[in-house]
């Protein structure tokens, strides 16, 4: 019986993966312990630290299809954790007590920890490849609207133009950001855990630092300098990369949100029969992955705060903080693969209204072009004396609710300098942004440069 989102029949593939899920399920973390052994015996059948023979043996019955699983949770709940657990299934399957040099001279815990980092491994590459198609969506939505105007907002206010191939490049280049930093990541993180008790390898008389290597290159992780059973650095900066990326997620939910309001209706999230649809109000279109985005993202962020307090071990063995990342990891992984899932849907299918964009930019009158009319009268009245007395006639055609232009015009001040049509030029908001052009193409080409892609 599944009792949180995640796991539900209902809800799991709408705020999860399943992809991400059978990442982080116990079938996978167990094969993965399996794996660990399995790679240790064999490691240290070839140095010959245990007989050959027994590390045939181990390797034969390191197979997930014979763990006992009844057998295995009675256990666990026994001992409190499972490598134990799955170490006894092992030896009582191999002939001739020959299981008795598996998990030599290995610790619980960095059988554990190791297991992790595989499954991060797997996990970020699922984070990776989602994160290129949702920078191959951006791009795509760049590049269509590199030059379809759009009205910036400033505090929810009307600001001056941009364009919508702007918006989405300046989000595509935190993307790209966070592409970037999984890279520089990878090699960190990617490292195991082989020490022994209190991390020093003391169980292993002879070969200790050469199990180690060799265990690590078996399993491809990189070997690490010194244990870090209670350092848990590594793990906490996974959550912190994963929460920095839930934040960018929440960003465009928060903008297609805002940019779906009635009053607005400039994108909307992609169409299909019912979705969005209000049990009581028919004409209504609701956003619904940017919900779920939202949501998602929120308590990522706070999951990783979480594994920030993980960090605070004491000694070289920890009482608790080890077990909080066995909570939160997990889920972080699960709730962004749902929100980055999400996003794909929404970016991919986005559909965008430039002609609402455009309508949207004229319902103020002209009072938005008011920086470029300030700018354009600068050379002739002086910048500060033309902020102030475009400010006055602002106010004046708001309260005489008239379009911006014709009080203009009729001011003896700007009559004398400029004409109707240099004022209507000044209005005209493709002639007033600014370099969004050229920014979309630094990026789109830093993009192409990196990756190689169009």
């Amino acid at each position: 019986m599944a009792a949180t989102l995640i796991d539900s029949k209902i809800f799991g593939d709408m705020f999860s993966d399943e992809r991400m899920r059978r990442v982080w399920s116990d079938e996978n973390r167990t094969a993965k312990y399996l794996d660990i052994e399995r790679a240790l015996a064999k490691v240290q059948g070839g140095l010959g630290l245990i007989p050959k023979e027994a590390a045939d043996e181990i390797v034969k019955n390191c197979e997930l299809s014979m763990i006992d699983w009844d057998r295995l949770k009675a256990k666990t709940e026994q001992i409190g954790y499972p490598i134990i657990a799955v170490v006894n299934q092992i030896n009582a399957n191999c002939r001739d007590r020959l299981g008795e040099y598996c998990h030599w001279g290995a610790t619980t815990q960095d059988i554990t920890d190791t297991a992790t980092v595989l499954q991060m491994r797997e996990g970020l590459a699922l984070v990776g490849q989602d994160l290129a198609d949702i920078s191959a969506a951006l791009a795509d939505l760049a590049q269509r609207h590199r030059d379809t105007p759009i009205i910036g907002r400033s505090n929810l206010q009307q600001a001056t133009p941009i364009t919508f191939g702007y918006k989405m490049a300046s989000i595509l280049a935190g993307i790209e950001r966070h592409r970037e930093r999984l890279t520089q990541m990878l090699p960190r993180v990617l490292t195991g855990e082989f020490g022994g008790a209190s991390g020093t390898l003391s169980s292993l008389k002879n070969g200790a630092m050469e199990t180690q290597a060799a265990l690590m290159k078996e399993l491809g992780l990189a070997q690490p300098l010194i244990s870090w059973h209670t350092v848990r650095d590594t793990i906490a900066e996974v959550g912190a990369f994963l929460g920095l990326v839930g934040g960018s997620l929440g960003k465009i939910a928060m903008d297609i949100k805002l940019m779906m309001q009635t009053e607005v209706a400039e994108v909307f999230e992609p169409f299909a029969p019912g979705r969005g649809s209000s049990s009581t109000m028919p004409q209504k279109r609701n956003p619904i992955s940017c919900l779920y985005i939202h949501a998602n993202v929120s308590v990522v962020r706070q999951h990783a705060a979480a594994l920030m307090d993980a960090m605070v071990a004491d000694h070289e063995r920890s009482t608790g903080p080890w077990e909080i990342e066995w909570v939160v990891l997990p889920e972080i992984f699960c709730l962004m693969s749902g929100a980055l899932k999400q996003t794909k849907f929404v970016l991919q299918g986005l559909e965008v209204d430039a002609r609402r964009m455009r309508a949207n930019m004229d319902v103020t009158h002209g009072l938005v072009m008011s920086e470029a009319v300030m700018m354009g009268l600068g050379p002739f009245l002086g910048r500060e004396y033309a902020h102030d007395l475009v400010y006055d006639l602002c106010r004046q055609a708001l309260e005489e609710n008239r379009p911006l232009i014709d009080i203009l015009e009729a001011h003896p001040e700007i009559s004398r300098h400029v004409s109707r049509a240099q004022i209507e030029a000044l209005f005209d908001p493709i002639n007033h942004l600014g370099q969004a052009g050229v920014m979309v193409d630094r990026v789109l080409a830093a993009r192409r440069m990196t990756h190689g892609t169009h």
